[in-house]
């Protein structure tokens, strides 16, 4: 596990929400709060060392996230009783596979994406192309698995896929959350960034923001 080269404090995080909120002009959206993490002294050329997870933060942000499932039959009934947004079953699938447009506008419009293992392969070869540069590949759903648990764990989570550049941005929430909230969930991101890299590598600099606002330095 690496290590920051100072330790961060839930009151350093804190601070710095709260002047990013403070700094912030007034919008007529509600803006999200957003973790800017850079990272030193990772090799992205080995496949290894980058990182693609999905991490469950201890506060649900106000912007509820839109999950869709490939799925038929019971899977697709326990899908729409567990209050997903969208079923796409199998015959969806192959309309799907002649239109990159209507593939990246279902990439755009989801947050998450689940998927009956039957349906892993031909996903890949229709969609692949597209949800796999933006880290919408779906999560395999395995048999008798609890699908509204996995929904809910999911409406309460953040996609994290270091590939190309060592640096990670993830909204952590929204600013109608309580900075103590929302540095909870910055918390989180930041223990399970650090527990992925490898030795030599560590968290270098940290910064919050809005969505409008200026970048407020943590570290």
């Amino acid at each position: 596990m690496s290590q920051l080269y100072r330790q961060i404090s839930k009151e350093d995080l804190v601070k710095a929400i709260k002047q990013a909120k403070e700094s912030s002009k007034k919008r007529n959206f509600l803006q999200s709060v957003e973790l800017i993490l850079a990272i030193s002294g990772l090799d992205l050329k080995k496949p290894e060392n980058r990182i693609r997870m999905v991490i469950r933060l201890p506060h649900k942000s106000s912007k509820v996230k839109k999950i869709a499932v490939f799925a038929d039959g019971a899977v697709a009934e326990a899908a729409e009783k567990a209050g997903v947004d969208r079923v796409i079953r199998d015959k969806e699938i192959d309309d799907f596979a002649g239109s990159k447009k209507d593939i990246k506008k279902l990439a755009k419009e989801y947050d998450f994406f689940l998927a009956e293992p039957r349906f892993m392969a031909k996903i890949g070869r229709a969609m692949g192309s597209v949800l796999g540069p933006r880290n919408k590949m779906p999560q395999i759903l395995p048999p008798n698995v609890d699908v509204k648990a996995v929904v809910e764990g999911l409406r309460s989570s953040v996609s994290v896929n270091v590939r190309n550049n060592p640096m990670v941005a993830v909204a952590i929430g929204t600013e109608d959350m309580s900075e103590e909230e929302l540095a909870e969930n910055a918390l989180a991101v930041i223990d399970a960034i650090s527990g992925k890299l490898p030795e030599k590598a560590f968290i270098k600099k940290i910064y919050v923001k809005t969505t409008m606002g200026p970048s407020i330095r943590v570290m």
